[in-house]
């Protein structure tokens, strides 16, 4: 039975890995993954609960598991991510429910809790990009007329991208006047910017973010939890 255990865990671990890698990977590329891709996965991982001849337990951790679907679904339609984003961990609960090599503890919610912690990298490369632009003695704030609390949040969320791809605009014109404007952008009903030398902030591909979560959660377990 312990074999067996271990050898689902394991294939369900390889299983989670490949579709996010893979998912990933079509994500920067294409930023867009047809919903068949996450069924397909999905189903795969249901399948593998019948490798083992202990069934219902497994059943029952992907029931448990499962309790983030509402949540991914929630911010999926509130525009705060793609449903691309939200069918991964909900495919992630049912192939690798809560799976870790770790001794810390893990809930529903660890992989998105971990995707949550690296979601500040896009922040730094954000300042990082915009104090290169000052060093250069670049006017990034050329014809703004803004507070300075507002260009601040303005160089933390994007920057001035000369030739825009896969960005939304985060600046508007009001009187003739330039404006930041730091509206949330709905992740799918958006369209992307595409006007040379315009503020931005990056369309980030979060599928790379929930992977590197999910190894987060496999190598350390909940680092939120375990910290607390």
């Amino acid at each position: 039975m312990i074999e067996s255990l271990l050898n689902y865990n394991i294939v369900g671990i390889g299983l989670a890995l490949t579709m996010l890698i893979i998912g990933s990977v079509t994500d920067i590329w294409k930023r867009e993954i047809h919903d068949y891709y996450w069924i397909i996965f999905g189903s795969a991982g249901f399948l593998l609960v019948f490798i083992n001849s202990d069934i219902l337990p497994h059943l029952l951790n992907i029931g448990v598991a499962l309790i983030i679907a509402p949540f991914v679904i929630f911010i999926w339609r509130i525009g705060l991510f793609g449903g691309a984003d939200a069918f991964a961990l909900i495919a992630l609960a049912v192939i690798a429910p809560m799976a870790t090599f770790s001794e810390n503890p893990v809930t529903p919610f660890t992989s998105l809790s971990n995707t949550a912690i690296l979601f500040v990298i896009p922040f730094f490369v954000n300042v990082l990009r915009n104090f290169i632009s000052i060093a250069k003695h670049e006017d990034i704030f050329d014809g703004f007329e803004e507070s300075k609390l507002k260009k601040i949040c303005a160089m933390l969320i994007g920057y001035k991208a000369k030739n825009p791809k896969f960005c939304f605009s985060i600046e508007k014109t009001e009187k003739g006047k330039k404006k930041i404007n730091l509206t949330v952008h709905h992740a799918e009903n958006e369209e992307y910017c595409t006007t040379p030398n315009t503020w931005i902030t990056p369309g980030i591909p979060y599928l790379l973010l929930i992977t590197g979560g999910f190894i987060m959660q496999l190598l350390f377990g909940d680092l939120l939890l375990s910290f607390l």
